[in-house]
Order: C-alpha cells, then structure tokens, then sequence
C-alpha cells in the first residue's frame, strides 16, 4: 500500500488537499472510495486512518480522503456546510480520479454524518463517474432533520456542540507541512474572512430555498429522490437524530427502480462495529461488501431493510445492550395501522424545562449520552398509558390532537414510552413540533390564536420496537423538550380536547439476517468528559453542563488538543434561556504552535436570539487575531 498526500487544483485554481491510499500495483486498477469532509483528515479526523487502511490493504480499493474548500489543508472559503462550490470541487475530483493509472474509472463514496450527507447530495448531481454510495447517520431533509431546527423549534443544547465548534474549526491553519510556504499568509486570510455558519443558521428560521439545498427529500434542483440513479445503502441508528432518513428514503428509492439497501441497527451517532448501545456488529464488512457487488460485480444483493427490532430493556446514559432481534424486510415493511383513542378534557401549565432525561439528537460519543429513565419528565407531563400493540411498530408513529393554547406561541413535544412493573419508562420514540408550523412543517408558520382550539398532527422518528409481555405503552406529552429544543417563550397552558394515537405494526413472518460482530464492548470512556443536569435553587434556572477533552498525537509529528465546555439554563419562571460555549483547538508541529479558541454567547428571550461569538488565535505565545461578532437575530414565533 502506498499512502500519499497530494493537492488537486480545481478549475477556479483552488488547490484541494488529498489523502490517498493505493492498493499494491500489482493488482492493477481498482475502484476508488471517496469520503469527504470538513473536519481536518490530517489532525483532528487522523484517527480514522485504520479505516482506510483496511479498505485499501484488506479489500483492494483505492481511498481518497478530501479536506472540503477552506478547510484542513484545502484553500477556498469555508462558506458554509454543503455549498454548490463543494458540489462541483467533488464532481471535479471524481474527474481527476477516475483518470489516474491506478483506477479503474468507478468512484463510490461514502462516509458518516457529513460525508452521508454529500454522498446523498453527489448522487443527485449524478456525476459519471459515480457508480454507488453509502450514506451512514445522514439526512435526507435540512430543514426537519438536522442539528439546526426540530418540528419547527431552534434545537438549543446543539447549540454547544457542532453548531459552535464550526467556528473556530474554520480557522485553524492548514497543516505547514502539507501546504508548505506560506500557511501563516492562508491563515491569516481565513481568520479575517471566515464567518461563523451559525449566524446564518440562526437567520434561516422556515423552510425554503435556503435549507432545500442538499436536502434529497426537497432539492432546490428538479426533482428529489429521482435525481438518485445509483445504488444506495443507508446505514441508520434508532438512538441517532438522522433515523428518519431510513424507510422513507427507501422507499422513495423503490418507487422509482433504484437499487438500495437499508441497515438500521440500536446504534447511536457512531461506528456500529463500536457503538453504544449494541448489539454491534462488523459494519465495515457490510459496506465493502456492498460496494463489492456494485463495483466488482462480486456477491449477490436484495433490494430491503435490514432492521434491528429493539425490544423492552431498562435505559441507560451508558447502555452498553441493548435487547431485540434481527429482521429482514421487504423495502416498504408491510404494517397495519393501529389506532389508539387518547382521551381529553386535560390541560397542561408548561415547564420550560421538561426533556432532560432525552438524549441529544445527533451525537454519539461521551458526554452525549442515550435517554435515562423518563419517569421525571412524565410525572411534568400529560400521560396515557396503554397495552401496547400485538407486534413491534414499525416506521414512524403519529400523534392528531385537538387542543388549545393560552399564548400566541406554543410547542408540542411528544414521547412514546415503554413502561415496566415497577414505573421506569424507557423512550421509544418522540416527535416535536412548533404549533406555528401546525399546517407543516413546510408552510409557511403562522401565529397561535390564543384559546382556539386546532388540529395538529405530531410525527414520530422512525422507530422499530417491540414491548415485551407485561409492559405497558405510554403517551407523552408537555409544552417542552429541553434542552434538545428551546423553550416556548413566555408561559403557556395546554388544553388537549382530545386524540389519536397512529401505530404501524408488523404483519407477517421474517427472516433473520446474520453479521459478522463487532467488538463485544464498546470503546465509548468517562475519561475528560462531562454531563450534569443542575438546579439554582434560589433563581429558579435549570442548568445543562458539558465538557469533552482529549489530547493525542496527530501526523506530521504533531500532537493535538481538543476542549469543548458549554452549558444552557433556563428560567423556570420567564422563560429566557441562555447558552454558553468555549472550544479550544490546540495543534503543535516541529514547525510551529497554534491555539484557536472561540466562545459563544446567547440570550434568547421571547423576542430575539442576541447572539455574541469571540475568536482568538495564537501563534506560540504571541496574539495573532482577535474577532467578534454581535448579531440581534429575530425569534421565529410564526
């Protein structure tokens, strides 16, 4: 194997920093894997490197890794997630790739999350060269399932996470040793011309133009899903934010003759050989073996879902198992509907602060954890109880409700529970929802009329789960999920008339599909990072902590040092929530030292999201760069 770092010059001369990974010669030219990413391959990614390592040694192909334009060691501007400009740099890199010695004219691409998202995104530009992919924990819609907005509601603790560590992530310097002379002049340029994405995230607060493109379910271009030729795997986990893009996605695919394949496991926002909660198994074997068929012609392939059926097991932060089986089913499951009377005449005085004992949507590793035991959160709720149905559910669960709002501005959030013996109650699914976007999520939003009653229906993240014999099935339902959403923004009372409960059941008999394990335990550790749920007695704020740090060796004989500490509260009495973040990104090299550190934030009230960002950057002991941001941004109440 040959690994090599090479720069490709686009059309418009921005030069793009590589990866590759090339299989012996003699073995002739070979198909070539593409993942592409903003998130630095040669320091804060570098330990992905045995990955494509087994790719290229183990199975023969030819990988190249790529620092998206203005970021890593690529030049451009780091606009945005997703631009047309990194569309069109991949298109041309494919190009570049497919005419080397050492390939055989086919690219597949894959990746997790980011590179999910693109590869979906590639396959709708529907570049020759491009002959499959394989989407891991990506979404099919920006707007309804990403880390920005959730039924409508500004997703709030992510906020702290990757919404902010963009920012400085956008100004580190490329790597001196791949760029070569002149990366102190590129890093100065970024520093004094880069802008923080969340600004714009934060402004884009309904749908449109804006979150359409790169979403496959709404493109901005002709057409959606059909713009997808190529065959498609889908990997998806049922504790990750993206699970939704899975049976829909699928079976859009179906429709219209395009070969795919969906994998959905237990899994949270991680690699499913090591993820939490298990059963974990060999993913890569799954992915080479599909692109194996597609681009060798080896092996043969069905056209379905693979899905693991969780069944009733006791939540944890840190569960390291969970119980269920294996199915193999038909692209479209086969399902029944069961409908289930929710019975009104109840009103609820929200708390801004229901939700704790929920996940974050869209991470994966310590110290975003899976859902604990609901039962604090119910106890703030309206709850129904129920036998559950007789088989698991399937797809995506739906809540209709008629009910009322004593404000102009209101939200929903809505859970499905498991619930044992002895009152634990274990999250199945949940669904949230702005009642300003109670015509949909993709009209335009509209304020509440305060005491009129309306119809609204909730649906629920795709889900496949199975209650065992003696639990009961629990509706959820408060005004709140915090900190996953912010609060609604001043005091509000829910009056729910009355409901119905949607469930698509199983009907049938199905195989079960056999893979090859992953590792028994998970890697996730405890070491450096940090959850806390806290209570100001005395100012009646709620407080949510975290902390992450890691410190580890990098290429080019450089070490690296991560440090991310955020924290949101909100005030259980007015309803005004605040987020704070600091990310530090210390990178050392024989050639020199760098220090980027950014700290977020915001005020929101019922009215505005008052946003501050500074950045600071270091070279060694000397202060090289010092930039702010302050921006009122309008709170979108419909």
């Amino acid at each position: 194997m040959i690994v090599e770092d090479r720069t490709i010059v686009m059309g418009d001369g921005v030069p793009l920093a590589v990866t590759l990974y090339l299989p012996d010669p003699a073995l002739g030219p070979q198909p070539c894997l593409v993942e592409a990413l903003p998130y630095r391959k040669d320091d804060l990614t570098s330990s992905y490197d045995p990955s494509y390592r087994s790719l290229c040694e183990k199975h023969g192909y030819a990988v190249c890794r790529v620092d998206v334009r203005g970021t890593g060691s690529s030049g451009g501007d780091a606009v945005d997630e997703y631009p047309r400009e990194e569309q069109a740099d991949l298109a041309e890199l494919f190009r570049w790739l497919a005419a080397q010695n050492w390939c055989d004219g086919q690219i597949g691409m894959w990746g997790t999350s980011y590179s999910g998202f693109n590869s979906l995104q590639m396959a709708c530009e529907q570049p020759p060269e491009l002959k499959a992919i394989c989407a891991i924990y990506a979404t099919d819609d920006r707007w309804t399932d990403d880390v920005h907005w959730r039924g409508g509601a500004r997703k709030l603790v992510d906020l702290v996470d990757y919404c902010h560590y963009m920012t400085p992530m956008c100004v580190l310097p490329p790597v001196p040793a791949v760029w070569g002379e002149g990366w102190q002049e590129e890093w100065r340029r970024r520093m004094e011309t880069n802008e923080p994405w969340l600004l714009r995230w934060l402004r884009e607060s309904t749908d449109g133009e804006y979150w359409n493109h790169g979403s496959v379910r709404l493109d901005g271009g002709p057409g959606g899903y059909e713009r997808i030729q190529v065959p498609t795997m889908l990997i998806a986990g049922w504790a990750d934010g993206y699970r939704n893009n899975s049976f829909r996605t699928v079976a859009a695919l179906a429709g219209q003759g395009t070969p795919h394949r969906l994998l959905a496991g237990p899994w949270g926002h991680a690699d499913p050989t090591t993820a939490i909660p298990g059963p974990r198994i060999d993913a890569e074997a799954e992915i080479v073996a599909w692109f194996d068929h597609w681009l060798r012609r080896r092996g043969s392939h069905t056209d379905g879902c693979d899905v693991f059926v969780r069944t009733s097991t006791r939540p944890e932060p840190d569960l390291d198992l969970h119980e269920g089986r294996w199915l193999r089913l038909p692209s479209v499951p086969p399902t029944e509907e069961v409908v289930v009377s929710i019975g009104g005449g109840r009103s609820l005085q929200v708390q801004p602060d229901v939700g704790t004992a929920a996940w974050i949507d869209c991470a994966g590793h310590f110290p975003w954890g899976l859902s604990a035991d609901q039962r604090e959160d119910d106890a703030r709720s309206l709850t129904w109880d129920f036998d559950p149905p007789p088989g698991a559910v399937v797809g995506h669960p739906a809540l209709t409700l008629r009910l009322s709002a004593d404000a102009a501005a209101a939200s929903l959030s809505v859970k499905l529970c498991d619930v044992f013996p002895d009152g634990t109650s274990a999250l199945v699914t949940r669904g949230s929802l702005d009642l300003a976007f109670r015509d949909g999520l993709h009209q335009p939003p509209r304020p509440v009329v305060p005491g009129e009653e309306m119809t609204v229906t909730v649906e629920l993240d795709a889900c496949a789960y199975e209650w065992a014999p003696g639990q009961r099935m629990r509706v959820s339902i408060a005004g709140a999920d915090w900190p996953n959403t912010v609060a609604p923004p001043d005091p509000v009372l829910l009056t729910v008339a009355t409901g119905s409960l949607s469930l698509p059941v199983l009907q049938g008999e199905h195989p079960e599909p056999t893979f090859e394990p992953g590792q028994e335990k998970s890697n996730e550790t405890l070491e450096g990072t940090g959850w806390e749920i806290a209570d100001d007695v005395l100012r009646r704020r709620t407080i949510a902590r975290t902390l992450s740090e890691s410190e580890y060796a990098i290429p080019h004989d450089g070490t690296a040092r991560e440090k991310y500490v955020g924290e949101v509260a909100v005030d259980r009495r007015t309803f005004t929530q605040t987020v704070d973040a600091t990310t530090t990104f210390d990178l050392r090299w024989p050639e020199a030292e760098v220090s980027v550190t950014s700290v977020l934030h915001i005020d929101i009230d019922g009215e505005a999201f008052d946003v501050r960002i500074e950045t600071t950057a270091d070279l060694g002991p000397e202060r090289v760069h010092e930039r702010t941001w302050h921006e009122r941004i309008p709170r979108s109440t419909g």
